[in-house]
């Protein structure tokens, strides 16, 4: 399978997500493209399964389009972290019936020279906090639920998912609500026998288009 596009790691002095390149937007673009409309799915290995899941919405946005990012990685949350956003209510608040649609969405301002078509800010709902030991279930009504509800209010939903390799089955679980997958990978990963090897396992899941990006 070709990588639909490569997207190079930012340099230290630069900006982190939130901040989009000119050639950020095209490239992004290009796998938008690509993939469709729908749900959007985005796994991987690394650290390219963020840096491309909030691509891909960032780029969304700033065209214009209403566009929301929803991170399921109830494991492993990291999206927080990175675009500097309160850690909950989340995700796994809303399954427990802890908190309601509107306190989980988090607005962000993109930045940079490719934003200018923007409308709206490019809204976030991050993973939220485990009440427990384990992680909120995303085989539950209440996920599907959620999924559906910003499915209908959003021209672009961007699924931050589990990693390439999720053994507790979530990743599959995430993949029932997408249309199209999109894997993340390191550039070596992404084509010859590695790449087909990939292929083969993205074809497994239940989604209806299945690509790779190279990361590097």
């Amino acid at each position: 399978m070709r990588p639909l596009a490569t997207i190079a790691p930012r340099g230290e002095d630069e900006p982190d997500s939130g901040t989009l390149r000119r050639d950020d937007l095209e490239a992004f673009s290009k796998i938008s493209a690509e993939v469709g409309a729908g749900p959007v799915l985005v796994t991987g290995a690394g650290p390219g399964r963020l840096a491309l899941a909030t691509g891909l919405a960032a780029a969304s946005a700033a065209a214009g389009a209403r566009t929301a990012l929803l991170e399921c990685d109830l494991a492993e949350p990291s999206l927080a972290g990175a675009l500097g956003l309160e850690p909950a209510p989340g995700l796994q608040e809303y399954i427990r019936l802890e908190a309601e649609a509107p306190e989980l969405l988090q607005p962000l301002v993109l930045g940079g020279p490719a934003t200018g078509k923007a409308i709206e800010p490019l809204v976030c709902i991050v993973a939220g906090e485990p009440g427990g030991e384990s992680p909120a279930p995303t085989d539950s009504e209440h996920f599907r639920h959620a999924v559906g509800r910003l499915r209908s209010a959003y021209q672009l939903l961007v699924l931050l998912g589990p990693p390439l390799g999720d053994e507790s089955g979530s990743l599959v679980r995430v993949a029932a609500a997408a249309d199209s997958t999109v894997a993340c990978v390191d550039a070596s990963l992404a084509d010859g026998r590695s790449g087909r090897k990939l292929a083969k396992g993205l074809r497994k899941l239940p989604t209806r288009n299945a690509g790779v990006v190279a990361y590097g």
